[in-house]
């Protein structure tokens, strides 16, 4: 046996969901920028489950079945109300709450084909909804009810800030989460893959997956990016912080990616939306920051930003709590695991490597009173 730290450069399956070669990140074959520019959420979620694009009739068909399946029990916000806002973590609650979900539908354990592809459908739609009742929940405020006229970013930001979102902030949502849809085989889709190959159920998988994106070497990196643009303050001190923290050697979160040599193609199109809204806002500061602490990274370690690094000054100018990226990005990703998830289904095999053991040998066992 080879043994392969972190599994780097492992293939470990086959998948027609998305590729990631010479640097281009695309989903069934799409280039990941056209989809940004030319398609809306509820088109790529209804491409990465089907294998193709929708027409006119299947996406308003499709938006419509979302927009249906988007309320929540009422017990599970009642739960909620009594964690411990102190600390309670986002992605602590929303693991729970997936877990929950199963509970409230009847046919949670079904396996076949249609039934996976409606619990897909019923994740992807109350993710959303549980993400915006949390946040006003612990403010004290009531959870909005979806709004089945909007689409699906324009509904989440209403359900979250209780008032209509502009058609900017719409859209500029809207891309971010084509953006972070699906991603290859990264730690949490893995984790989902792993999971329902034993022929655990979807809500199990998703769960799971969300564990795993909660960390900060994954989705939990551009919470870490605002922590430090936070601790930075101002441009002005963006040279010392940097000097600092690379004399240190201290890792700069957001920065640098496994697969990616030569740039994120997710980053350039976020650096242009966080631009776009900072403008809308009229507050460039984290904008400039985020700028001026790439040219210096890129100059001393020869790094470039990933997607996590300009999502961060992005959801922020949206309005969106620190702590509510990484589940904004499960919202999201929730699309792709769904995918995966369905995908491994397809043509299942359990997934179990083996481990290298570099442990002690041959020893006996002393008795007790030897000891």
């Amino acid at each position: 046996m080879t043994m392969t730290r972190g599994l780097e450069g492992v293939v470990a399956t086959t998948s027609t969901i998305s590729s990631i070669k010479d640097d281009v990140l695309m989903y069934r074959g799409y280039n990941i920028q056209d989809l940004a520019e030319l398609s809306t959420f509820e088109e790529v979620v209804f491409l990465l489950w089907n294998g193709e694009l929708p027409t006119a009739d299947q996406l308003s068909l499709f938006k419509g079945t979302l927009a249906e399946n988007a309320a929540v029990p009422g017990e599970l916000f009642t739960i909620m109300k009594m964690y411990p806002f102190d600390h309670v973590h986002p992605m602590a609650v929303l693991r729970t709450a997936v877990s929950n979900l199963a509970m409230y539908d009847p046919d949670a354990e079904l396996m076949d084909k249609q039934s996976n592809k409606d619990k897909a459908v019923r994740i992807q739609a109350k993710i959303a909804t549980l993400v915006a009742g949390f946040s006003r929940i612990r403010k004290g405020l009531e959870p909005i009810a979806p709004n089945k006229s909007l689409g699906f970013a324009a509904n989440f930001l209403y359900m979250l800030k209780g008032h209509y979102p502009s058609e900017t902030e719409a859209q500029m949502f809207d891309k971010a989460l084509i953006l972070h849809a699906d991603h290859e085989l990264n730690a949490s889709t893995f984790t989902a893959r792993v999971c329902v190959a034993t022929l655990s159920d979807m809500y199990s998988g998703i769960t799971s997956a969300i564990g795993a994106l909660k960390g900060p070497l994954h989705g939990g990196a551009n919470e870490q990016v605002m922590h430090m643009l936070e601790k930075i303050g101002s441009i002005e001190w963006v040279n010392d912080y940097i000097s600092n923290a690379l004399e240190n050697r201290k890792k700069i979160m957001g920065f640098g990616h496994r697969v990616y040599k030569n740039g994120d193609p997710r980053a350039k199109i976020l650096k242009t939306m966080a631009k776009k809204v900072s403008d809308l806002k009229g507050d460039s500061r984290l904008y400039d920051m985020s700028v001026k602490i790439e040219d210096l990274i890129k100059e001393k370690k020869g790094l470039l930003p990933n997607t996590d690094f300009y999502s961060a000054t992005l959801y922020h100018d949206l309005g969106i709590d620190h702590d509510l990226f990484t589940p904004v990005f499960a919202i999201s990703r929730t699309s792709g695991w769904a995918a995966h998830i369905m995908e491994q289904y397809n043509d299942n095999r359990l997934i179990r490597p083996r481990a290298e053991y570099n442990g002690e040998r041959l020893r006996r066992v002393v008795p007790i009173d030897q000891r």
